[in-house]
């Protein structure tokens, strides 16, 4: 007989992980019914004839026709063999089943292993570990992002409810133990308000329900639309808060305070009603309103599952509540600041002797204020403020982190600008803009079609979709420096200026410099007290959000068109404290430009004249301060402190930070970094000009054209 063309292949059992030695054939050789991701196209593939003689036992070869047979293949596993009598080498007495019915019925179409090219197996196992991977990486970032838009929604629509559940429970504690429980200052301030002016604004809801329409008061169908104890918390916080970051001389505009208060009752009943709408078990609703409200929840909820958070949130917003604009907010607001005048007092510390009487006062007075429109002009405007105690602004610097942030940063992306207020924050109201109540404004922004203004809207999201993080380094060192009294790297001093004692003599020059000292001292502390609160708040948002993974900032514009983040303390354009507290959550390796450019920023952090050098001499300062830069990325607070010399100190340590991390590495440009480079124009206005006007003298005073040097427009025009 003929010898074969070519050797078939020997098999073995053992010749890929993917099979096992005790698994039945027949369980093998069932083609596969899972994924698509396990199934292969169908191939085609030759063999030789063999001879029958070589089909003996004994042999290690098969015997198949020459005619060509289509095969499916899985890893290594060929399909549609013809059929043959016996099993050759490893296969030898494999037995497919003990049915002999069985076993014939398999004999027409047996199945056999054969041992591919290395490659296939290679490159199969390699795409399915990686199809494999991502899927599970997508699966696990869904589950992650989900979890973080609950707590989001969460965070925006449960705030002020958390807040009364918190001051019930105090009061519930306070009363079962008869014992005042230990609280910082402006809780301990709003434990003692709450429930005189919840009982109050009760009491103005029912005698504005038993009132005529023809008596009734305008803010009436409004301060209907809270609980009064709900109402009574966002009072008092966002009373506190103007106090805390608005007040001038202790001392708040009352339609400011009006308005704020009304806007924030305004947000809140728009949430507090979607959510009594649909709640699922409300006591005397019928069978068929209740029906309604599931199968609205059951459908915000899904239109959230499926990412369409702007129509999930067209149907909250359709609940029939039109805008109630500024007249009604003020009206509103204004009476409520009534009964919290009426209910809020403030009570000094007592005297060693115990005869004294308690002595208890407003802890808010009404009262008008004159200011001139300009220094020595006669033209004067009057307008009423609400003066604070001042025993409320006290120990207020010590507690702003006890406050409550409405607008923090994002857990999640903010929805995409769509419109005047369609976009930033999930269920918090944001506007394109901020017009500060101006009906003109809003009207024309409104008219403005999504197609004129794509890019900007495009521009905003691009800003919101930045990812941020808190740089945890430099927050330790900040809360360690805040800790020891301040007073040091641009932070305001903790300490009041103690004020002077009134001379004993009658004097009248001595006495009238004893009062201007006496008057600066105040206007100092007033001003301490302001960036102490400032700092306070700034700090309190770092801490809450430094565990955070990252987070995202929406974005609106201004008049003049410039952007800035919504929420308005820690965020990347505010003071040197912020800037250098945050960084990017992506990071980026350095590269070779990446390192150039750090060592440049660094140069201008530092500033004092460096930033006006060449940029071959900022690279040279840098290289003449590396021991000062790695000290000071080591060794911060103890070490020689040369980062507390620069211009921008907290900015300036995080740039040391990452460039002694870099020069510290074997591989600096592959080192990742997540600090912000700036890059900014000089005069943009100018530099506008100059080109348009191709004045090429004013080109190179707003750095237009290449210099040696950075060119200062100002200096240049002092000098002529």
């Amino acid at each position: 007989m003929a010898s074969p063309a070519a050797p078939s292949p020997s098999l073995s059992l053992n010749q890929t992980s993917l099979f096992h030695p005790q698994t039945s054939l027949v369980t093998w050789l069932k083609p596969p019914t899972s994924s698509a991701l396990f199934r292969r196209k169908p191939t085609k593939r030759l063999l030789p004839p063999i001879s029958a003689a070589s089909s003996s036992s004994s042999s290690t070869s098969l015997s198949v026709t020459e005619k060509p047979t289509t095969v499916h293949f899985h890893g290594n596993l060929i399909e549609s063999f013809e059929s043959h009598d016996s099993f050759p080498g490893a296969i030898k007495g494999a037995a497919f089943t003990e049915n002999p019915v069985e076993r014939s019925e398999l004999s027409a179409t047996r199945r056999l292993f054969t041992q591919d090219p290395p490659w296939i197996s290679a490159l199969f196992l390699k795409g399915l570990t990686k199809m494999t991977v991502k899927i599970e990486r997508k699966d696990i970032d869904k589950r992650k992002f989900d979890s973080l838009r609950r707590r989001q929604v969460k965070e925006e629509t449960e705030a002020w409810e958390r807040m009364v559940e918190e001051y019930r429970d105090l009061e519930k504690e306070m009363c079962e133990k008869s014992l005042a429980p230990n609280l910082p200052y402006v809780k301990h301030m709003f434990l003692g308000w709450f429930q005189p002016l919840k009982e109050v604004i009760e009491r103005e809801q029912r005698l504005q329900k038993n009132k005529s329409k023809k008596v009734r008061a305008a803010y009436a169908p409004h301060i209907e639309l809270l609980p009064a104890d709900k109402m009574a918390v966002i009072v008092m916080h966002k009373m506190m808060g103007l106090v805390m970051s608005g007040h001038e001389d202790g001392c708040i505009q009352v339609v400011q305070a009006a308005v704020s208060i009304g806007i924030a009752i305004e947000h809140e009943v728009r949430i507090h009603n979607f959510l009594k709408r649909t709640r699922k078990n409300n006591a005397g609703d019928s069978q068929e309103e209740l029906k309604d409200k599931q199968l609205l929840r059951k459908r915000v909820n899904s239109l959230i599952r499926r990412k369409r958070i702007i129509d999930a949130l067209k149907v909250v917003k359709s609940e029939g509540i039109k805008p109630w604009g500024r007249a009604t907010q003020a009206k509103l607001g204004s009476r409520l600041l009534e009964l919290l005048m009426e209910t809020a007092y403030v009570q000094p510390p007592l005297t060693q002797s115990g005869d004294s009487i308690p002595e208890f006062r407003p802890a808010f007075r009404h009262k008008f204020k004159t200011v001139t429109k300009y220094p020595g002009s006669k033209l004067v405007r009057r307008y009423g403020v609400i003066e604070c105690d001042s025993l409320l602004l006290a120990g207020l610097d010590k507690s702003a982190k006890h406050m409550l942030i409405p607008y923090v940063p994002m857990l999640v992306p903010p929805k995409r600008w769509r419109g005047y207020d369609k976009g930033g924050y999930l269920f918090l109201p944001s506007y394109i803009m901020r017009t500060h109540g101006s009906k003109k404004q809003q009207d024309a922004l409104k008219d403005i079609s999504s197609k004129t203004a794509h890019r900007v809207f495009e521009a905003l999201d691009t800003l919101g979709n930045t990812k941020w993080r808190v740089n945890r380094k430099i927050l330790d060192v900040v809360e360690r420096l805040w800790a020891d009294g301040g007073n040091i790297a641009g932070l305001v001093n903790r300490e009041d200026v103690p004020i002077p004692e009134k001379p004993s003599s009658e004097d009248p020059e001595e006495l009238q410099s004893w009062k201007w000292s006496v008057r600066k001292a105040k206007k100092t502390n007033r001003e301490r007290h302001s960036l102490r609160c400032d700092v306070e708040l700034k700090l309190s948002v770092a801490r809450k959000m430094k565990d955070e993974e990252g987070f995202y900032y929406p974005h609106n514009l201004d008049f003049r068109g410039r952007a800035y983040p919504m929420h308005p303390h820690l965020n990347h354009l505010s003071s040197d404290l912020c800037r250098g507290t945050l960084e990017f959550a992506e990071g980026r390796p350095l590269g070779k430009s990446g390192l150039y450019w750090l060592k440049i920023h660094l140069a201008n952090l530092y500033a004092g004249g460096v930033e006006k050098l060449s940029h071959e001499g900022r690279l040279s300062f840098v290289e003449n301060h590396l021991d000062d830069i790695m000290d000071s990325a080591e060794n911060a607070i103890h070490g020689r402190r040369w980062w507390l010399k620069a211009e921008d100190p907290f900015q300036c340590l995080a740039a040391c930070v990452v460039l002694a991390q870099a020069l510290k590495s074997p591989s600096p440009y592959s080192v990742i970094s997540h600090l912000p480079i700036h890059q900014d124009g000089s005069c943009n206005g100018l530099q506008h000009y100059a080109a348009l006007g191709r004045d090429s003298f004013e080109a190179a005073a707003v750095n237009l054209v290449a210099g040696e040097k950075p060119a200062d427009v100002y200096s240049e025009i002092s000098l002529r």
